[in-house]
């Protein structure tokens, strides 16, 4: 890359802040335990959270087999080889990073640490700031006019 071009860091952000908020959410969740729903709604809640926890499973394991057949990094601050569009990335520009607070939602709703939950739309929002507008700028700059088309047709959540 020139230097007119935007550059990844080089800390692995988003790992590390899902990481993070996971702690944090654990000791809070033993220190400053909030109050959690019971009865049927906790058991349906429970429910939902197996199912959560089966679709992180799925958008990893489906996200993570795309961009290896593509030939691309799975390096967080690396370079992509190509322009991903296909699979789960047909649907959300950022499979992994909604993986990971689908996890953090399906655990508060599993384990019943309500934490978890502002925990993970923080996370969410702190890798979008500190990885994903970046990760946007590189992929613009590289793909241009076909990446600005695919952001166009997909969210970058959901």
């Amino acid at each position: 890359m020139t230097g007119t071009q935007p550059k990844h860091g080089t800390i692995p952000w988003p790992p590390l802040i899902y990481l993070a908020a996971i702690a944090i959410s654990i000791a809070l969740g033993l220190f400053y335990p909030l109050p959690w729903i019971g009865d049927l709604l906790g058991d349906i809640l429970f429910a939902a959270g197996l199912v959560a926890l089966f679709g992180v499973v799925a958008l990893w394991f489906t996200a993570i087999r795309t961009m290896i057949r593509a030939k691309t990094t799975l390096n967080p601050n690396g370079v992509p080889e190509h322009l991903i569009t296909s699979g789960p990335f047909a649907i959300s520009r950022n499979p992994i990073y909604l993986a990971n607070t689908l996890l953090m939602i399906g655990v508060a709703f599993v384990s019943g640490i309500a934490w978890f939950l502002p925990m993970a739309f923080i996370a969410a929002f702190a890798t979008q700031k500190a990885a994903v507008e970046g990760e946007e700028k590189i992929l613009a700059a590289k793909f241009g006019k076909k990446y600005r088309d695919y952001a166009k047709r997909v969210r970058r959540w959901i």
